[in-house]
């Protein structure tokens, strides 16, 4: 019987790496996934597979599809789609770079490293602007709902939409603590929701009920960076890729003219949207790829 992947449903981790691959011009697709179908998988790694590798195989995976660029008032979320992605976590960075070395390498030579993000915990679950992410999570069986679906949808398998986002602190730390909190939507110091923020606040923009359907997410993002450049590694599951494509077009401007604020003070350079397989025996249950 299919399961999912457990470390999906595990907070983040005090550190983590997110890796994102692509295929070499000679690839062999099918060597490549059969390595990936290799891979034991625990609570501390995590393995999405995306449009590239399986178009490769000349496969479709129902409801995956390449991340789009997309263009509004506010700016533009570029995509930079990757055949497959990888999240490391635990608690030593040290022990999570050497065993992200080593998945790597058993992939072989047909895949090549086009990102590689070290990323921490900071201050139990704070951006680095200091306000706190995911406030609005769902939990326990909520969360397997907004990730895997629910009755015969629910398979074991579920998406993910990731971004590397880059924040302009300098500029942001230059704000009134009031228009620091127009921004975000929310105090933070409290973490309260703000009636009176304005309609470009990130939590009217992106209020998860409402959309037409719902567009809740299961997130999972974690800070990044260092002194010359950091930022949120924005990572969300779901049970299908449209409820973040919603929220995307709306923070973008694109539903109404009126952009996100978030973008004011921070950037996307990256966007990928993966399939998360299930599992099978504590290995990846890949026979949707032919595998």
């Amino acid at each position: 019987m299919a399961s999912f992947q457990t470390a999906i449903l595990t907070p983040p981790t005090a550190a983590g790496r997110f890796v994102t691959l692509g295929l070499t011009r000679d690839a062999k697709p099918l060597d490549v996934a059969a390595r990936l179908g290799a891979l034991a998988l625990d609570e501390h790694l995590i393995v999405g597979v995306g449009e590239p590798l399986v178009r490769a195989l000349g496969k479709q995976v129902d409801g995956l599809r390449a991340f789009p660029e997309i263009h509004g008032p506010g700016g533009t979320f570029p995509s930079t789609q990757g055949a497959v992605w990888l999240f490391f976590g635990g608690t030593d960075a040290g022990e999570i770079l050497l065993r992200a070395r080593r998945v790597i390498l058993s992939l072989g030579d047909y895949v090549r490293v086009d990102e590689d993000i070290p990323s921490f915990v900071y201050g139990g679950g704070h951006d680095l602007t200091g306000f706190e992410d995911g406030t609005e999570n769902p939990k326990g069986e909520r969360a397997v709902e907004v990730a895997f679906g629910t009755g015969p949808q629910r398979t074991g398998g579920c998406f993910v939409a990731t971004q590397k986002w880059i924040h302009d602190l300098s500029g942001f730390e230059r704000l009134s603590q009031k228009a620091r909190n127009d921004v975000f939507g929310r105090d933070r110091e409290s973490n309260e929701e703000l009636a009176s923020a304005p309609i470009s606040a990130h939590v009217k923009r992106t209020a998860q009920e409402s959309y037409e359907p719902n567009a809740f997410l299961l997130r999972r993002s974690m800070p990044w960076g260092d002194v010359r450049e950091h930022g949120l590694y924005f990572v969300a599951y779901a049970a299908t890729l449209d409820s973040y494509e919603r929220i995307l077009r709306r923070m973008a401007g694109l539903d109404d003219g009126i952009a996100d604020a978030l973008l004011s003070i921070s950037r996307a350079v990256t966007g990928g949207y993966f399939w998360c397989p299930p599992l099978r025996d504590d290995r990846l249950d890949l026979r949707a790829l032919g595998v």
